[in-house]
């Protein structure tokens, strides 16, 4: 791996900055002759564009020339490059426009009708989160009447199971989909630029009826499911970073149970802008609703702030661990930081700090980091162009002129030399494909990936000519990329159907961003006269290397009984955390610590720290009294002592394989206990060849009370209509299904709960 370097745009002193920009507005002959005006040259290799008579000839790195017509949109800018560069995105999005979807999974390949979006050249279907992300960067916008039928497309009622209603699907995926994997949320974010709809249009009219209904049953189910109240977030896997061995802990490659269990960051962000969604509605609807609502979101985003960040790193987390052991995870993704920035949940100053913070390599910004070692190319080691999409809508936010202007560039630069706006890059090279033997990759990449024709489609409406979903023109535009914009221009224009932003530079530009100043409007024309502004000044951090490895995963805790005490081995350069909290930190020698012995439970895991990085966390290990209830159903068991306990149970499904499918198993732990109103809580069941153990329920138990367990069908994804087209394993033609061999009850002490 080559050593990351700042951007070119990070390194200059404000000073050089200020001299540079001056003598480029000035109209000085470099102003003309960059070579980002008709050409790339990166690495040894160049693209390039020109103009040919109504449209323009794009010749990338290998492979024939690609020829862009003339689109409905057009930018007029010194750059032939950035001007078919957006061509070139309105064509691929008018072939990701289909009739019909198709995907070997789903009515055995056959041809679906769907006057929608295919995902991409490879990927022929619809996926809620492919669609969601790339509606909310600009379909929604663009398309807005193609956009509600894709959407609708995920939406379903329910074939089987209560309560009746509208839901979003969620994929297949690990462990057999929800709630293993809970962002289909995401279908909100979209929804919400498709609400305000102009007066008369029926199909508008009717398509805000049913994200209402969809969004309340959605978020009633997944409150039910999903939602932890002890630690006030929702569960489930990262979004997006659904390949777990590419961003989880390799033992999680035959153990999804920890996914179900977990906490990311972009999945409770989701939610909490569904959550707001929801209030807004509600009130526009007098809906009594909307404070409950507002309460949820405003409890959310102040357990998101407490949970997830971390302070030494100056960076919030992209998952902690389980509600037993909710330990920080030496994992950080551009998704959820992006996503959080552009929420407003965090704090501005901790928002900038993290935005400053996290690294970027010339060739862009990795969408996760560390790297993790001996894992292929895919999200691991590579640059996602819909991802550096949010990144520079968060670096807008926040008026970070360099990372606007960086991450502009890396998506340039990616769809230039490859021709298409491809699903992802290398991260060094931003190559399509790195030969690496066997970790060579990225393993999956398709051209005209939709989320990527979208995030460049917005990095020219939004990102450049300021343009926002709600109409407004707030160009944000920094002085580094103004040569080759304006080149000795003094203003460039973006021509849509019945609309046109021209841009008016400063004749002398004092600050590195353009910002918005007069605005004239002459019917359909806005002529915004840019001001120079300074940006952020970025705050000071220590530099991390975008392609840093983080060290190897550790094994499980080892553990001896010595007298009244658990001894803990703790090998060198490793630390110990203990019910999610750091116990023991790294040394240079091997040692052990005492953990003496209650009943109570306790979990450890441990970490390698090497070259500053920590490692991702061992597998838990947890001690403690372990009463197992065996018997038909529904158990009875008598509580020894009053207190909290675990309940868990030991399980089995085979339903489908540990990296897809609709039939994770949801039941209702139901606890009735003499003196207590009846208490209840989910238990998931994850795909897994082995046996495993679900994730508990806490309930608390008077001493020596009988108690009578019983379980109940929650719901699954195989309960969805829409899956009744599911052919690619069970659960769908041949009808729902939500089960798991199920062993012991487990009844498990816990020590008093510490205050939230």
């Amino acid at each position: 791996m080559n050593q990351a370097r700042p951007a070119p745009s990070m390194r200059r002193s404000p000073r050089l900055a200020l001299a540079i920009a001056l003598t480029l507005a000035a109209g000085s002959p470099q102003a003309g002759d960059t070579p980002w005006r008709d050409s790339i040259q990166w690495q040894g290799a160049t693209a390039r564009m020109q103009a040919d008579g109504d449209g323009w000839s794009l010749q990338p790195k290998t492979g024939a020339a690609t020829r862009i017509a003339a689109q409905p949109m057009r930018s007029d800018t010194a750059s032939p490059l950035f001007d078919g560069l957006f061509a070139l995105a309105q064509q691929e999005l008018t072939r990701a426009q289909v009739e019909s979807i198709s995907d070997s999974a789903y009515d055995n390949g056959r041809p679906i009708p769907c006057s929608c979006f295919e995902t991409g050249e490879k990927w022929r279907y619809v996926w809620t989160r492919d669609l969601s992300f790339a509606a909310d960067l600009a379909l929604a916008q663009l398309r807005p009447e193609r956009t509600r039928n894709a959407l609708r497309f995920k939406l379903s009622d329910l074939r089987a199971g209560t309560p009746r209603g509208t839901y979003v699907v969620q994929d297949t995926g690990s462990g057999g989909s929800w709630p293993i994997s809970s962002d289909r949320v995401v279908w909100f974010l979209a929804a919400r630029g498709l609400l305000d709809a102009p007066a008369g249009d029926v199909d508008a009219a009717r398509f805000k009826e049913e994200v209402w209904q969809a969004l309340t049953d959605t978020l009633a189910q997944d409150r039910q499911f999903v939602f932890d109240a002890d630690m006030g977030l929702y569960r489930g896997e990262t979004s997006f970073l659904d390949w777990r061995e590419q961003s989880y802990p390799r033992w999680t490659a035959n153990d999804v149970a920890f996914l179900a269990q977990s906490f990311a960051l972009s999945t409770n962000v989701l939610h909490h802008q569904a959550l707001r969604l929801a209030e807004r509605m509600a009130r526009e609807r007098g809906d009594a609703r909307a404070d409950g609502y507002a309460r949820q979101a405003q409890a959310l985003a102040t357990q998101i702030g407490h949970r997830f960040w971390r302070e030494e790193r100056g960076l919030y987390m992209s998952y902690i661990g389980t509600a037993a052991h909710p330990v920080p995870f030496e994992a950080y993704d551009l998704l959820g930081l992006s996503l959080l920035v552009d929420s407003g949940i965090a704090p501005e100053s901790r928002a900038r700090r993290a935005l400053a913070t996290y690294p970027m390599l010339d060739s862009g910004s990795p969408v996760i980091w560390p790297q993790q070692p001996d894992i292929a190319i895919y999200h691991n080691r590579a640059i996602w162009p819909f991802v550096s999409a949010y990144s520079l809508r968060a670096a807008r936010k926040l008026d970070d002129a360099g990372r606007i202007a960086h991450e502009i560039r890396s998506l340039m630069r990616g769809a230039a030399l490859a021709g298409s706006n491809m699903e992802n890059y290398e991260l060094v090279t931003q190559a399509v494909h790195v030969d690496d033997g066997a970790l060579s990759g990225p393993v999956v990449n398709s051209p005209r990936q939709l989320w990527s024709v979208a995030g460049h489609l917005q990095m020219v409406m939004e990102g450049v000519f300021g343009l926002g979903a709600d109409g407004r023109v707030e160009p944000k535009i920094p002085a580094d990329v103004v040569p080759m914009l304006f080149g000795r221009r003094d203003r460039i224009s973006l021509r849509m159907p019945g609309r046109e932003i021209v841009l008016v530079r400063p004749a002398v530009i004092e600050g590195d961003l353009l910002v918005a100043g007069d605005i004239e409007r002459e019917g359909a024309r806005d002529t915004v006269r840019l001001v120079s502004k300074r940006g952020v000044v970025r705050q000071k951090s220590t530099p991390l290397d975008a392609a840093a490895f983080a060290p190897a995963t550790p094994d499980a805790p080892a553990l001896i009984q010595h007298e009244t005490s658990w001894r803990i081995g703790i090998p060198a350069n490793q630390r110990l955390y203990v019910d999610g909290t750091l116990r023991s930190d790294a040394s240079s020698s091997i040692r052990s610590i005492d953990l003496p012995m209650r009943d109570a439970q306790q979990c450890m895991s441990l970490t390698r720290v090497e070259r500053g990085i920590e490692s991702l966390h061992s597998p838990t290990r947890c001690v403690g009294a372990d009463l197992a209830i065996d018997g038909e159903w529904p158990r009875q068991w008598r509580a020894p002592t009053a207190g909290r306990y675990a309940f868990s149970v030991d399980f089995t499904n085979t339903h489908g394989p540990i990296n897809t499918g609709i039939t994770a198993a949801v039941k209702t732990l139901v606890a009735q206990c003499e003196g207590m109103d009846e208490q209840r809580g989910t238990l998931v069941m994850p795909h897994g060849a082995a046996q495993q153990r679900s994730n508990a329920v806490v309930i608390g138990v008077p001493a020596n009370a009988s108690c009578r367990f019983a379980l109940r069908d929650g719901v699954n994804m195989s309960y969805l209509s829409h899956n009744a087209r599911y052919t690619g394993g069970a659960g769908g033609a041949e009808g729902p299904l939500n089960e798991a061999a199920i062993g012991a009850l487990h009844a498990v002490p816990l020590k008093e709960s510490p205050a939230r």
